[in-house]
Parts: C-alpha cells; sequence; structure tokens
C-alpha cells in the first residue's frame, strides 16, 4: 500500500468509552488505526460518565496532530425505539437526545444505532415508533449525523432490508442529519451477497437509499452462512465471508474513503493484527 492510500484509509475498532476520550486516541494510534468507535454509556445500561471537558479539549489537539478525522459513537443495545412497551420507548428518546447532546462536545461526528425490533407490532408500526423518536430528537443545530444500522434480520429487527431504513429516512423532517452505517456481517447474513456480487449491492444500496447517506461501515466477517439471518461477527478473514471479499470491499470505489470499523471477537494484539491485515489489503 502506497503511503498516499495508508494516510487515506480511515480504519479503526471498537475502544472502551471508560479510559475517556484522550487515551482512546492514544490507544487507536498505538494499535496502527485513525478512527474508532465506542459506546456512549454501559451497552446493556442507561447510566452515562460525566463529560470530561479537559480530556476532550486534549483529545482535540491529539486527534488533529495524529490524523484522526472522524469517530463513531454507538448506542447502547438496550436502546429500542420501536418496543411496544412505552417506558422503553421513553427511555430511547430520552438516552438518544442526551447522547446527541453530549455528541456536541466532539462535534462533526457519527452516531450509530440499531433501529430497534417491533416485536410483533409489524413493521409499519415499528417504523412510526422509530420516526417518532428522530423527529423529537433531531435538532436542526446539531453537527452529529446519526445513522441508521443495517441489520441481520434475526427476530422482528428492523432495518433487515435498503428498503426498511429508506422508510424510516423518508418519514424524518430533519433527514439531512441521518445516514447509514454498513455492517458487512448484517447484511451478509440478511441475503445481500456481498462476496459473490458486490457491484451489485452497492448499486442496489445506491437506488434505494443513495451512496450520499452512507457514512461508514462496519467491518466484520460472520460465523454463519449467507441469508442466515443471524449475527454472530467473526475475525476477519475466519468466517463465511473470507478474506478476499474484504480486500474488494476496502478498495471499492464507492467504500474506499469511508471509515472502517471492526467489531470483531478480539483483544487490543487482535485488532492491531486485523488493522494490519486491512491495510497490507489496501491498493
Amino acid at each position: 500500500m502506497s503511503n498516499e492510500n495508508s494516510q487515506k484509509f480511515k480504519i479503526g475498532c471498537h475502544l472502551s468509552a471508560s479510559k475517556g476520550f484522550l487515551n482512546m486516541g492514544k490507544e487507536i494510534v498505538a494499535l496502527g488505526g485513525n478512527t474508532f468507535q465506542f459506546f456512549t454509556r454501559n451497552p446493556r445500561g442507561g447510566a452515562a460518565k460525566d463529560i470530561d471537558e479537559k480530556d476532550v479539549e486534549a483529545f482535540k489537539k491529539f486527534a488533529d496532530e495524529n490524523g484522526i478525522e472522524v469517530i463513531l459513537a454507538h448506542a447502547p443495545y438496550t436502546l429500542n425505539a420501536c418496543s411496544a412497551d412505552e417506558s422503553i420507548r421513553d427511555f430511547a428518546k430520552r438516552t438518544f437526545a442526551d447522547d446527541l447532546a453530549r455528541m456536541e462536545y466532539v462535534p462533526g461526528n457519527l452516531y450509530n444505532f440499531h433501529p430497534g425490533s417491533h416485536v410483533k407490532q409489524g413493521v409499519e408500526t415499528g417504523t412510526e415508533y422509530i420516526v417518532e423518536m428522530l423527529n423529537e430528537t433531531i435538532k436542526e443545530s446539531q453537527t452529529t449525523t446519526v445513522l441508521l444500522e443495517t441489520m441481520a434480520g434475526k427476530g422482528s429487527e428492523i432495518g433487515r432490508t435498503f428498503e426498511e431504513l429508506r422508510a424510516i429516512i423518508d418519514k424524518v423532517e430533519l433527514n439531512s442529519h441521518l445516514g447509514v452505517c454498513l455492517d458487512t456481517c448484517h447484511v451478509y447474513d440478511a441475503g445481500y451477497d456481498i462476496v459473490g456480487n458486490l457491484d451489485n449491492v452497492i448499486k442496489e444500496f445506491d437506488d434505494v437509499i443513495g451512496l450520499s447517506r452512507l457514512k461508514a461501515i462496519h467491518i466484520n466477517d460472520s460465523k454463519n452462512p449467507f441469508a442466515s439471518h443471524k449475527d454472530r461477527h467473526e475475525k476477519i478473514g475466519e468466517g463465511s465471508i473470507g478474506k478476499d471479499a474484504f480486500e474488494a470491499i476496502i478498495n471499492h470505489p464507492a467504500l474506499i474513503n469511508l471509515p472502517f470499523y471492526l467489531e470483531t471477537p478480539n483483544d487490543a494484539a487482535g485488532y492491531a493484527a486485523e488493522i494490519a491485515l486491512l491495510k497490507s489489503l489496501r491498493k
């Protein structure tokens, strides 16, 4: 990989936010990356740590000096905007609004969430609830782009097809603040053949949603076979997607400038090895 392409390749992994922004920045640079994802709060709970403004300012300086151009926050898994339970939907709205306010401490970045599970209410009802939350929480003044994540389609998940995501986007009033995060494991498990027909999948995404909405990639192999509608991530090259497919993905002209985030079952050394592997595949 040329030095020029190395600098352009935005690659990172998921880190623990308990360390603070500056330490996450230092950790990803030590791992060989230049971007990272983090949970805004406990992924299985609701509490969020207070923002340390000194830490944020130190991170901004470090990021500028080390080429960290963008970071991705991830909403907690407990956030289900389309639950049948009103109290769970209320929790989702309050958490979402609080997260978006907190993201303005590091302006101009990305916030990703799982659309949710409708739990036998049906996709249309679930979609209406998701839209309601987004319309109540997204503000014209915010600098953060909210990303809907593509889902694998297990259970009653919404977001298993590009059309389901488009249906949400179309009904959000301030949808200029909306984008999509494509998860390679999820779309493969959902039945989009990124191994044998990547060009067609990208064309379908463009036709249905529009490539201008695609803002980030979760780059994960899959433990399960194609169209299995499961959601079990595997290390790069060790699952059913395979290394050759990832080489094509990270070098595809429509994707090459996007940030890529590993969510594979790994420790720090494993992430460093995967980042090095993906860098070696970059042309």
